[in-house]
């Protein structure tokens, strides 16, 4: 691991060269609430497809995150400030312009981002993020609740269960997420999603029901395509062959 400071935030984060002929084309990438850039990028394979495809790939822990820097203040989540991160990083490392993907909540950092700074941005993926990056149907606040309980045992609702669960399976900081968040809920419109200006992929499994639906976000987009990952739900979509497939070919 590597460490950089954004704006006084110590981040971490892992830069993996090409291999083979380098296609000029790095690509960062987002993980998603309560994850780290190895569960997301690396134990799924994603850094390797993509080196192996020629591509540079710098994959971070965003704040509050796996070796980030963890805070505890609400505020210092907003979607806009975790992009910046991203601008951070790329500026650290010298990059102009780069390819970018996120999933799940890093799809919604990586809209933030191409709507914010559309000249960072080549193309971008928003995995596992459909319609409800516009339609209010941002992850509910009793998972803040569930991951600020002392334990997870008395937990009925099984969304609550399902982040607790996964949180504690990533030794998370549980109340560093939980400021995560509540801090990370603004919302975009649809006149947002028609001044972004990139390519964009909006893959989402068949199955899943969190994200909503990926085709009719995709219609918002000016330069939108929609990949839907057959028979995945919101978790194992992440590690498809067919998402995988089809971001290679878009990234092309």
């Amino acid at each position: 691991m590597q460490f950089f400071s954004s704006d006084g935030v110590r981040i971490a984060y892992i830069d993996v060269p090409a291999v083979g002929n380098d296609r000029n084309q790095p690509i960062v990438l987002v993980h998603g609430f309560a994850s780290n850039h190895g569960v997301n990028w690396v134990f799924p394979q994603w850094v390797k497809t993509l080196t192996q495809d020629g591509r540079r790939v710098i994959a971070f822990d965003n704040r509050g995150h796996g070796e980030s820097e963890k805070l505890y203040d609400p505020a210092a989540y907003s979607r806009s400030i975790m992009a910046g991160d991203v601008v951070h990083l790329m500026d650290h490392l010298g990059l102009q312009q780069a390819d970018v993907m996120g999933y799940s909540m890093g799809a919604r950092i990586t809209a933030h981002l191409a709507h914010e700074h559309p000249e960072r941005v080549r193309r971008a993926v928003f995995g596992g993020l459909g319609i409800n990056l516009v339609k209010g149907g941002a992850l509910p606040q009793g998972i803040a609740d569930a991951l600020e309980a002392p334990t997870g045992d008395g937990l009925t609702d099984p969304m609550q269960k399902m982040f607790r669960r996964f949180a504690e399976a990533t030794k998370s900081d549980l109340l560093a997420l939980a400021a995560c968040m509540r801090g990370t809920r603004q919302s975009m419109s649809e006149q947002d999603m028609a001044e972004i200006s990139c390519p964009v992929l909006v893959a989402v499994g068949t199955k899943d029901d969190v994200s909503g639906d990926g085709p009719l976000l995709a219609r918002l987009l000016p330069h939108g395509q929609s990949l839907d990952i057959p028979g995945r739900d919101h978790n194992l979509a992440v590690g498809d062959r067919t998402y995988k497939q089809g971001v290679l070919e878009f990234l092309a």
